[in-house]
């Protein structure tokens, strides 16, 4: 993968399931890039090493949650799967967190603190319904309708959300939500 200069910052990222690994290299300069005169996130960019105690991962948002995300409002990301698919048991705190737009470009980074995944079943439900809906935004009782056919649930804490700019172009040609780089 061509590294980016000057002249094409921020690169345009092809992202490829067969080489998932390829784009990190060329992501995380990307994001240092962005970040620099991020005090918390500047060194942390610097020193991070991919490994299996440090994950990137890709989530990809909507409207309204992406910007509730950015704006410190929903401090709870969610994900419910039929199938045991990241990030069910994939996520662990300290890993990094890219919002990328539904259709569109990495808008903002942020940082997983706390990560639980759930066996979903009458009692998962109303707990998670009773005490996460705040924190996680959701306000419609349809949200509960349409995710009720769920087998597993992700809950994410994030904290240290920062807008990325430029937003880097991330190009991917699967319909898949979620990515663990």
């Amino acid at each position: 993968m061509k590294q980016p200069t000057k002249n094409d910052f921020p690169p345009t990222i092809f992202y490829s399931a067969q080489d998932s690994k390829a784009c990190v290299p060329v992501l995380l300069e990307a994001l240092q890039q962005a970040m620099v005169n991020d005090a918390y996130w500047k060194p942390l960019l610097a020193n991070f090493k991919v490994s299996k105690s440090n994950t990137i991962h890709l989530g990809v948002f909507i409207e309204p949650y992406l910007q509730l995300i950015i704006d410190g409002k929903k401090t709870l990301e969610s994900r419910f799967s039929i199938n045991r698919t990241a990030p069910y048991c994939k996520v662990q705190n300290g890993d990094l967190l890219l919002l990328k737009r539904s259709g569109g470009p990495i808008v903002g980074l942020c940082q997983i603190t706390h990560a639980w995944s759930y066996t979903l079943d009458a009692a998962e439900w109303d707990t998670l319904k009773s005490q996460h809906a705040k924190a996680l935004c959701i306000q419609s009782p349809a949200f509960w309708e349409e995710k009720k056919k769920a087998n597993y649930a992700t809950l994410m804490k994030v904290r240290h959300v920062r807008v990325v700019e430029p937003s880097i172009p991330f190009i991917k040609s699967d319909r898949r939500g979620w990515l663990a780089l």
